[in-house]
Parts: C-alpha cells; structure tokens; sequence
C-alpha cells in the first residue's frame, strides 16, 4: 500500500470526524450567534432608547428656558425644531429597530413577532405626544402659562411610555441571556467529548503512521541542505518506491543536475566579467571625449572674451583721451566710456556664466560695501527701469560691508531687479532695502506684482524654472537658480515671501520681497 494511500485512509477518518464535529459545533454556535444577535439588538435598542431619554431632556429644558425667557415665536421655533430634529431622527432609527426585531423572530411564531412588534406601538404614542406638545409651542402665543401647559403634559406623558419600553427590552434581554446560558452548558460538555475524541484519534494517526515518516524526510531535508550549501556530492538511499521513496530519487538526480549548471555558470560568469571590463574601457574613452569638448568649449568662451576686450580697451583708451582732449565733446565720450565699461562687464558675466555651467564657480570674496554695489547694480539698470515706468524707492544703506565676490554679487543683484521689471512692471513700484542682523547683512528687493502663488513658492530657485506670462522668456539675467547657487557659495542665504503683509506690501497686488543674505564683515572680523 503505497504511502499517499495509507495517509488518505487516516485522513478520511479524521474528517469525517471532524465534519461530525464541525456540524454539531457548526450549529450550536449559528444559535448561540443568532441569540447573541438578539440580544445585541436590544442593547441597542435601549442605547436608542436611553438616547431618546437624553435627548427629551434636552428638548424640555430648552423649550422650558424659551417660554420663561418670553422669545419670540420665530427664535422659539429656530431652537425647539433643531432638537426636535435629532429627536425624530432616534424614532426613526428605533422603527427600523423593532422592525428588524420582528423579521428576526419569525421563528418565535406570531406570538414571538406580535411580542416585539408592540414596541412599535410605544414608539408611535411617544411620537404622536412630541408632536402634539411641538404644535403647541410652535404657535403664535405668548400665553407662558399655556405653553408651560403643553410642556408639563409632554413630561407627564412621554417619560411612563418611555419607562415602559425600556423595561420591556430588559425583560427580552434577560430571557435571551438566559437561553444563551443554557445553550452554552450544552455546547461545553459537548466540546469536552469531542476533544477527548479527537486527541486520542490524533496519537493513533501519529504514532502508528506520521511519526516513521519523519525519519526518512528528515534525512531529504539534510540532503536538501548540503544542495543550497553548494555541495552537490551527497546521495539519498532509496529504501522503498513510495512517495518519499520517489522524492529521494528526484533529489539525487536533482543534484546531478545542479551539479552541470553550476559549471555553466562558472564559465558565463567569467565571460560576464570579460564584457563589463570592455565596456568599462570604452566608457572611461567616451568620457575623456566628453572632457575634452567641455575644455574646448571653455577654451572658446576665454578666446572669446579675450577678442571682445581688445576693441573694447582701445574704445576705453580713445573715450578717456578723446574726453581730456575736447572738452566740448567730454558728455558724449563719458557716455562711450561709461558703455563699454559697462560692455566690458557683461563680457565678464558671460564668462563667469559659462564657467559656472561647468560646476566651477571661482569666487574672489574681499569686503564689499552694499551701498557702492547697490549703486552700481541701479546704475546699470536704471534705464529699463525708466522704460518700464517703474518708480524706485531706495532706503539709505548705513556703512555695512560683506564679504563677497562683488562681480557676482552685482550680477545677482541686476538680475533680481530685471526679473521685478520683468514680472511686476504693472505694479509700477519697487523698493531696494538694506537688511541688517547680529551676523549677517544684505539687501531685500521688493515689488507691487502679482506674487507667486504658495504651491510654485518651491519651484522658483530650480533650474530652468521660469514665471509664467509673455514676460517669462525676456532678458539676460543669470536666473534665480544660479543666483541661488551663488548665495549659497558664499555661505550665505536667499528666501522670499509672497503675499506680503500689508504693513510691507507696495500697493494692492500680492507683491514679492526676495531677502539676501551674507556674513557680515564685521562679524567675521569678531570671529
């Protein structure tokens, strides 16, 4: 007899007298459920209740204080209909109960079913005299001995119906709880047998058939172990052709095998090798391709500029000795020199620009005065400013230096106004002012736009962010990304908020105040 055979046999013992069991357990406890169902249901039909109680209460105290207090029959309706409400709310709920109450007890019988149903005909008295009593105060008298009239006859006749419900779901309750008790005797000793039953089926399944099993797979176990440690030598006995028999025999040849793939692997494993050291060869080539066309193109942008300056040196030379030497023209030359100085710093910009694109950002930090870098960064934007009929405000900056690289620094500057100009020329206001605190000190650039809304606020110093409108795509300034990057490198901190406060705000709009920060020089000096 073969082994699954053997197990079936003791197994289809074993359930069919766990199936015994099972419907005899199965029904005891579909009946202890469907009392405990009842009686739960009545629980809740006296929280109802109970909350009924609460709630009439709640109702006569506040008609009560509504009729001594002499309100008006609008107020009065406004505060009784909001309790009556929740009131008609717990009558409704408790009809859905007793009507459940009565589909549940169609195996009590009519007698069982008429018992729960005249619960329904409390509830209605109880409703019937809360609408009766609500009528009456909701008329349009200010008698208060007659309305007390209608609120002395609602306590005296709502609180014995009431009472009676409650004590007729007690009684329900104590006979369900009582058969529950009864039941669950029944279904203990009851428990106790089959237990006693099943160990002792349990030890002769075990010992006489399951038990000499385990040797056998205990030892394909072990063998199973040395196979997932890699060793594939090991070889089960096959004593019988059973099942286990069978399995021993799928092992050993499992193992041959794993035996044969894992010299495959070997082999494509260091074939693998052989390809990721070719291909890390040609990425390492790639990449010194790659830098050599960033060299070229820092290169470029150095020629560049270099070629740039030379005119732009002689123009200055011509400016300055054309301005010394005909005085009737020195205005015109002034404007020519003041031009190409200020070409020539563009030039400058560029290249810092491009070599900032390449993740170096040189800084030269010496002590700047804000005052002269302010006046400097106005200087250079004030025209667009006059265009774009933009007023500015400048708040005197006190003697405060920073430390910092005064061409980046003016750089970040020109490029927060032109991005005010850019986005809140509407507003036709901005406002320059020096922040000073305990370590730091720097500028906040202020304007009368339209804002940035709170959900973009994250957005704005990421790279290639732009605002929205046709005004996005216009200028050359360095962006608020890198101007962020520059702060940064400076060791100091940028922000903004938008909308601002009205005691802060320009005008009507929302408007926008980015802060800049850096070490002060006095404070570093004191370090």
């Amino acid at each position: 007899m073969s082994l699954k055979l053997r197990l079936s046999l003791g197994a289809a013992l074993l359930a069919a007298a766990t199936v015994l069991t099972s419907s005899i357990l199965y029904f005891g406890l579909n009946e202890v459920a469907d009392r405990l169902d009842t009686a739960l249901a009545s629980e809740r039909r006296m929280a109802r209740y109970a909350t009924a109680s609460t709630q009439a209460a709640t109702f006569l105290v506040i008609a009560s204080e509504a009729v001594q207090a002499g309100l008006p029959t609008e107020v009065r309706r406004e505060r009784i209909l909001q309790v009556v409400g929740q009131l008609q709310e717990t009558f409704t709920l408790l009809h859905a109960d007793v009507e459940e109450a009565v589909l549940s007890a169609r195996a009590l019988g009519i007698d069982g079913q008429s018992r729960y149903g005249t619960q329904s005909l409390g509830i209605a008295r109880m409703e019937a005299t809360l609408d009766q009593t609500v009528r009456g105060l909701l008329t349009d008298t200010h008698d208060t001995e007659r309305l007390r009239g209608y609120i002395d006859s609602f306590a005296t006749s709502f609180d014995p119906l009431l009472g009676q419900a409650i004590n007729t779901e007690r009684l329900f309750r104590s006979e369900i709880l009582s058969g529950i008790e009864a039941l669950r005797i029944q279904l203990a000793w009851m428990a106790l047998g089959i237990a006693l039953a099943a160990g002792l089926s349990v030890a002769a399944f075990y010992f006489g058939l399951v038990r000499p099993q385990f040797y056998r797979l205990d030892a394909v176990r072990s063998a199973a172990d040395q196979i997932g440690r890699g060793d594939f030598s090991g070889v089960l006995p096959v004593s019988r052709l059973d099942e286990i028999g069978q399995l021993s025999q799928q092992t050993n040849r499992m193992a041959a095998a794993l035996s044969d793939r894992q010299a495959k692997v070997d082999a494509e494993w260091t074939q693998l090798n052989e390809i990721i050291a070719t291909r890390t060869k040609e990425l390492k080539q790639a990449n010194a391709r790659l830098e050599k066309t960033d060299e070229d193109r820092r290169r470029f942008f150095a020629d560049v500029s270099h070629e740039l300056r030379t005119p732009l040196t002689v123009i200055l030379m011509e400016a300055q000795i054309g301005r010394q030497s005909i005085p009737a023209a020195a205005d015109a030359f002034a404007t020519i020199e003041a031009r190409a100085e200020r070409l020539n710093r563009k030039i400058d910009d560029l290249l810092r620009l491009a070599r900032s694109e390449t993740g170096q950002l040189a800084l030269a930090c010496v002590p700047v005065a804000l005052d002269a870098l302010v006046a400097s960064a106005i200087e250079e934007v004030q025209a667009e400013l006059d265009n774009a009929g933009m007023t500015l405000d400048l708040v005197p900056f006190r003697e405060t230096q920073v430390r910092a690289d005064p061409d980046w620094l003016r750089q970040v500057l020109v490029s927060l106004v032109r991005n005010a100009i850019r986005h809140a020329r509407s507003g036709e206001k901005l406002r320059i002012a020096p922040v000073v605190q305990r370590t730091q000190a720097g500028v906040s650039i202020t304007d009368n736009g339209p804002g940035i809304p709170a959900s973009r606020q994250y957005q704005v110093f990421e790279r290639f962010s732009q605002g929205a409108g046709a005004t996005s795509a216009q200028g050359f300034g360095i962006g608020l990304a890198l101007a962020r990057w520059v702060i940064d490198a400076h060791g100091g901190e940028i922000s903004l908020q938008s909308p601002l406060p009205r005691s802060d705000a320009l005008g009507e709009h929302p408007g926008l105040m980015i802060t800049i920060l850096l070490p002060a020089e006095d404070a570093i000096a004191d370090a």
